[in-house]
């Protein structure tokens, strides 16, 4: 095995460039297949994919982008989204509850350089997946954290707190969770463990789509953890915003190439006509035909530019190991900005085709037994993540005033609700 130091050499095997794809994909393509057969029954009855991620994590789904060397199929990031898309297009639920891992891997991907992380890259291509926790529960104001790391009386290293959105975690061994470390004053993520005793989760997620993603509550009461799994957050890897970011790109673009596929088959499966339309066969209606035509190229651009995205974070990884401090930051503000333009252009791109396939069909494409308003729900819910007004917004300045790009950015409740609150009180 090799160590940290080695990283300098740019050994395909010790960093993860790039795969044999097409071997890696064949893999895992018979369980997307099993996958995208139940999708429509959890669909209509909300039922959580337990089984289907478990097909993943005894695949070792969760270690494609972990090096060759330490046993992973070594794949880039163009690579990988390449591979998610296609999950994306069997459950875009599944991709988006694996958010969380694939960004916590490529965050100890990058740590590397530095420190050892092969006990991790064990973990992951032994299966065990991570999720995600940053989001505070309830009225807490923007900046503050009420998730905390502190030492009890004994001397020992304990976590306490609550989160919401917490996507993938009920599927996960481990969690990535945002706390403030009271022992150093410093913002953490928390590696712990989601089979210690002080750890529940509860599916009480309530979107009108990404119904089976696990993004509910977490609760963590006086969970013992490590001090070498408390990172400061400030050294978290710098294009990681893009890469969640991607992520949502590569759903979309899988919700819309199987939005395209499902409708088509129900616009070559369809009897009956109108008696004003252009054809004896809705298969063969000019119309008809034009609407799936340019959805089916809306897909494929929503597609070509999630990967281009994703080649722009490829770029951020390689120079992170070679790369001067000007070429790091280049190539991390052409992945953050890429990811943006990306979201702002694909998320009209999959909302209009998967509104727009309707016109292809009748009203009976509105049966809930046939769930065809799922693409755009969950298309709907992927798009709400990052405001795209602020993603324009940003984008525009940066062209404009050359102001830097947002790295990162929290949510909370406004300092202004709560004296507006208090001034409501008092006049009443």
């Amino acid at each position: 095995m090799h160590g940290a130091n080695d990283m300098n050499s740019l050994n395909p095997d010790i960093l993860s460039l790039g795969g044999q794809y097409t071997h890696v994909a064949e893999k895992y393509r018979p369980i997307f297949a099993r996958i995208q057969q139940g999708a429509l029954k959890r669909e209509q009855n909300r039922e959580l994919p337990l089984q289907e991620i478990q097909w993943l994590k005894q695949a070792s789904f969760g270690a494609l982008r972990i090096p060759v060397a330490y046993g992973g199929d070594g794949l880039s990031q163009k690579q990988l989204f390449q591979l998610l898309i296609e999950l994306a297009k069997a459950d875009s639920n599944i991709v988006q509850a694996l958010r969380g891992h694939f960004a916590f891997v490529e965050d100890r991907l990058n740590a590397h350089k530095f420190h050892d992380q092969s006990l991790w890259f064990k973990r992951f291509v032994k299966g065990d997946l991570v999720g995600n926790a940053w989001t505070e529960v309830g009225q807490v104001e923007i900046g503050d954290v009420i998730t905390r790391v502190r030492e009890n009386r004994a001397g020992e290293l304990i976590v306490n707190g609550e989160k919401f959105y917490s996507t993938g975690t009920i599927y996960a061994d481990w969690i990535d969770l945002f706390a403030l470390d009271e022992t150093t004053g410093q913002h953490v993520i928390a590696a712990i463990s989601t089979h210690e005793q002080g750890v529940s989760v509860q599916d009480d997620w309530d979107g009108f789509g990404q119904k089976t993603t696990g993004s509910g509550t977490l609760k963590v009461v006086n969970v013992p953890i490590e001090r070498d799994h408390i990172y400061n957050f400030d050294t978290r890897f710098r294009y990681q915003t893009a890469f969640y970011q991607v992520v949502h790109l590569a759903t979309l673009a899988g919700i819309a190439q199987s939005a395209v596929d499902t409708f088509s088959h129900e616009v070559a499966q369809r009897t009956r006509i109108f008696s004003h339309g252009n054809a004896p066969l809705v298969r063969h209606d000019p119309q008809v035909l034009q609407v799936i035509g340019k959805a089916s190229a809306q897909a494929y651009a929503a597609e070509h530019i999630a990967l281009a995205a994703a080649a722009a974070l490829d770029d951020a990884y390689y120079h992170h190991f070679h790369g001067s401090h000007d070429l790091v930051d280049e190539a991390n503000d052409r992945a953050e900005l890429e990811s943006s333009q990306g979201q702002v252009v694909i998320s009209d791109l999959v909302l209009q085709l998967t509104s727009d396939l309707f016109n292809s069909l009748g009203a009976s494409a509105s049966s809930t037994a046939k769930q065809l308003d799922r693409f755009w729900r969950n298309a709907r819910v992927v798009s709400s993540h990052n405001p795209l007004i602020y993603k324009q917004k940003v984008i525009g300045d940066w062209v404009v005033n050359q102001t830097p790009l947002p790295f990162v950015w929290q949510i909370g409740n406004s300092p202004l609700a709560k004296k507006l609150e208090k001034k409501n009180a008092t006049v009443i």
